[in-house]
């Protein structure tokens, strides 16, 4: 599959049962947490332990959540996702009423609304404002079944939200104005002097703030205040989202940019590649090439439980994970399906070791960004 019409193609002629992932039966199963202790984010792909059954393409199929209308919230590009909800209300009859926004301004809508939210089901694009509402005590826990899809790693250890599928923070560079040899080794080398004027980042992208969250965490808030003010004294270019950096860096604003990995993939499909942008991965351990996923919950709010758990059913089935790793290029977090083959595998990327459930402190990297003046 190399593009949206393909893939729809894709999705409209298979049948029912071959679309989705046969789960175990979630929707006979009671809700509860999940007490998994939880493990640094993998290295590689992500083993899980469900059994697979036909009784899931039952469940998200029945008759009694056909017609009704459930409300998403959604941090992520409506362009990523918006196919994925054609496909899923087109084989379910359930109807997605879609909120788009960012992760963190979503994220505080839901905290403001509490109990009150229209909301039946938060998807963001990083785990730090799913930790935020998580924390809060405004997720439904998942069915114990659906949890079992995904590594411990990559979802709540309190069973409330799930990682819907992976990327890794790289720095896309200019291949003809710089040479791999001189790239930093570390994420905290783009406040070297020579790289003054040649940085592009996205403050106000959830990623980006999922990063600075990490950096928080692994080196404390002097030292995370301290790379922003620099970062920003360096004269680093503030760009809207991560696609518009990567466009920066290939028409020659820019020569570095900090984002995910995925960006450059669809670039690449899109333009070939002559394209002049690669990605480049920092050091063993450094922070600048953090995992992270993508993930979602059910609100406690939702009058409509069974169709909001279908919805979060489908994002891990097989078919959606495939459209994760063939059609954005992230990583699919269910071992069942394999990355894209135009992806690096995860045991080549040698993380930090952060447990993602640790990110959820989105407010205090909004302020801490806020008083040096990176976000408004």
């Amino acid at each position: 599959m190399t593009g949206t019409a393909s893939w729809r193609s894709l999705a409209r002629s298979r049948s029912l049962g071959a679309l989705l992932l046969p789960f175990v039966a979630l929707f006979g199963v009671a809700c509860g947490s999940d007490s998994a202790t939880p493990t640094p984010a993998p290295t590689t792909a992500p083993e899980t332990t469900a059994t697979a059954t036909d009784a899931t393409a039952t469940a998200i199929a029945t008759p009694d959540i056909a017609g009704q209308t459930i409300t998403l919230y959604a941090g992520r590009n409506e362009a990523l996702i918006a196919p994925l909800l054609e496909i899923f209300t087109e084989r379910t009859g359930v109807n997605v009423e879609t909120k788009y926004g960012s992760t963190s301004e979503i994220a505080a809508t839901i905290l403001e609304e509490g109990d009150r939210s229209p909301a039946d089901v938060f998807i963001a694009q990083d785990t730090g404002g799913l930790g935020a509402v998580e924390q809060a005590g405004l997720f439904a826990p998942l069915d114990p079944a659906l949890l079992e899809m995904v590594a411990p790693a990559w979802r709540s250890a309190e069973g409330g939200w799930i990682g819907l599928s992976g990327r890794v923070r790289v720095i896309v560079y200019n291949k003809d104005a710089v040479a791999p040899a001189d790239l930093p080794t570390s994420v905290k080398d783009v406040t070297d002097p020579k790289w003054a004027g040649r940085v592009g980042w996205a403050p106000t992208n959830a990623s980006l703030q999922a990063f600075v969250t990490a950096f928080r965490l692994l080196e404390g808030d002097d030292a995370a205040r301290a790379w922003l003010e620099a970062l920003q004294a360096n004269g680093a270019v503030a760009y809207a989202n991560n696609g518009s950096i990567v466009q920066a860096v290939a028409d020659g604003e820019v020569d570095l940019g900090l984002v995910n990995h995925y960006y450059l993939f669809g670039f690449l499909r899109d333009q070939g590649a002559d394209f002049p942008v690669a990605n480049h991965y920092t050091a063993a351990g450094d922070i600048g090439s953090m995992v992270g996923v993508a993930g979602g919950g059910v609100l406690k709010s939702t009058d409509q439980p069974d169709a909001a758990r279908a919805l979060m059913a489908f994002l891990l089935s097989d078919e959606a994970q495939h459209y994760f790793a063939e059609t954005t290029f992230e990583y699919p977090v269910t071992a069942s399906v394999p990355p894209s083959a135009d992806l690096p595998g995860l045991n080549s990327v040698t993380p930090p070791n952060i447990d993602l459930n640790d990110l959820a402190d989105l407010r205090g990297t909004v302020e801490l960004m806020r008083s040096v003046g990176a976000l408004q």
